[in-house]
């Protein structure tokens, strides 16, 4: 599977960390950018190509970083198709797969170190959609709304 991972000048330092230890778990990791740290760059320009690769493959998914999270998960939401989640712990990225079948992981670099950004990733990436009935039938209701 490949992950697709995007971030600004705030996330950009945990989004170099992260891609190394995605790929190792053994997930192949394309790099929207940034490709170098640009203190003056803004996370629509990455965020959004993350979306949208994400929104064109069948199980999808990918890892977009801030300083907070939120502007990101905001803006790939904008994205027909995906479900972006921030996660500050292991349990909300958990629940953000089971429940929500959330596609994109929004992480706030300011607000997770780095090896507690590490085990959200790996919990969120190795987390499957629980397919409850109740679940599927919300995230319908979601993707009706957006058509």
């Amino acid at each position: 599977m490949k992950i697709y991972i995007g971030a600004d000048h705030g996330g950009f330092e945990l989004k170099e960390k992260l891609r190394a230890f995605v790929e190792g778990l053994g997930y192949e990791v394309q790099d929207l950018g940034a490709h170098s740290l640009d203190e003056e760059d803004d996370y629509p320009d990455f965020v959004l190509p993350v979306g949208e690769q994400v929104s064109s493959e069948e199980g999808g998914m990918g890892i977009v970083i801030g300083r907070s999270g939120n502007g990101e998960a905001i803006a790939a939401n904008k994205v027909g198709g995906v479900r972006a989640a921030v996660c500050a712990s292991v349990e909300m990225a958990r629940k953000a797969r089971e429940h929500n079948n959330a596609n994109v992981l929004s992480l706030g670099a300011d607000f997770v170190d780095q090896e507690t950004a590490k085990e959200i990733v790996r919990a969120f990436l190795e987390t499957p959609f629980s397919d409850e009935p109740r679940h599927v039938r919300r995230i319908e209701k979601i993707t009706q709304f957006e058509r």
